[in-house]
């Protein structure tokens, strides 16, 4: 399974580029068009789709994702139907890496062993599990890997020399650099630290460092892509969904359009990041 990821940064390595990763919220506002979004996501520029798992008590997500994680769950949506709609994506796109990112309650329920095989027959390439510490390896990261899941793990600009190698340690696929202490949806980073940091984490790794967390224009993906491998995009993406929707909180025919023409624009960014970085 980590075949997928390891093709697709090869691929972009070739190009000269870094990665587009996408976030959004399984289910929301409903199945068929968070469905929908999904599929139109690598046309529209995106190489890495990280599809979000709802939960009842998102403690690291700002305000966006968590409504976008609530619309979800109101709207019926369920892990078992997170997993079916990475099967459903999987008919029609071979190729795209999948990340489910969430937390590991819902996981705990549904059955670690149920959840990863039915997860690697869906077609998942990996895990983002934000409140599972390194020191909870056993508990899911251990059997991932042993299932062909890559699990990656974040970085934060707290995560000192010291504490990076744990961090690291059993840490596949590629490493998610968290740009700034707090919730999603906050400032952009400054792109000189952001720098700094990439460059720090790759010298105690040889995986790719995506960088998300404030990254919400062209510009912004641009900057940032300037030294990552890799550019993360979640609540700019949330919130082009909920702004789209209509006053019953319903999808109309502006939601998948909204979005394709925001990853296009992120998309475009990211293209050029390494072409600015160098004039």
């Amino acid at each position: 399974m980590t075949a997928r990821m390891d093709q697709c940064f090869a691929a972009l390595a070739e190009e000269g580029r870094p990665a587009l990763v996408t976030y959004f919220m399984g289910g929301d506002p409903d199945y068929a068009a968070s469905l929908e979004i999904m599929k139109a996501l690598p046309d529209a520029g995106a190489d890495i789709i990280e599809l979000g798992m709802p939960f009842s008590d998102p403690m690291a997500d700002g305000p966006a994702i968590q409504a976008a994680g609530l619309r979800a769950l109101r709207g019926g949506q369920t892990l078992a139907k997170t997993l079916q709609m990475a099967r459903d994506f999987r008919e029609s796109d071979k190729n795209t890496p999948i990340v489910m990112m969430g937390y590991y309650n819902p996981i705990y329920i549904y059955g670690v062993d149920r959840f990863l095989d039915e997860a690697v027959a869906a077609g998942v390439d990996g895990l983002i599990v934000v409140d599972l510490p390194p020191e909870m390896d056993e508990e899911l990261c251990i059997p991932a890997l042993n299932k062909g899941v890559n699990f990656i793990r974040l970085a934060t600009p707290t995560t000192d020399d010291k504490r990076l190698p744990t961090v690291l340690n059993n840490t596949s696929g590629f490493v998610y650099y968290v740009s700034m202490t707090g919730i999603t949806g906050s400032a952009l980073p400054d792109t000189d630290k952001v720098g700094a940091a990439v460059a720090r984490i790759k010298g105690h790794t040889e995986l790719p460092v995506c960088v998300g967390f404030g990254v919400k224009t062209e510009a912004h993906a641009r900057a940032i892509g300037a030294s990552a491998d890799g550019v993360v995009v979640g609540t700019a993406i949330v919130n082009a969904i909920a702004g789209s929707l209509d006053e019953n909180g319903a999808a109309t025919q502006s939601t998948t359009a909204g979005v394709r023409e925001l990853v296009q624009s992120l998309a475009s960014g990211v293209r050029s990041a390494r072409l600015a970085a160098a004039e």
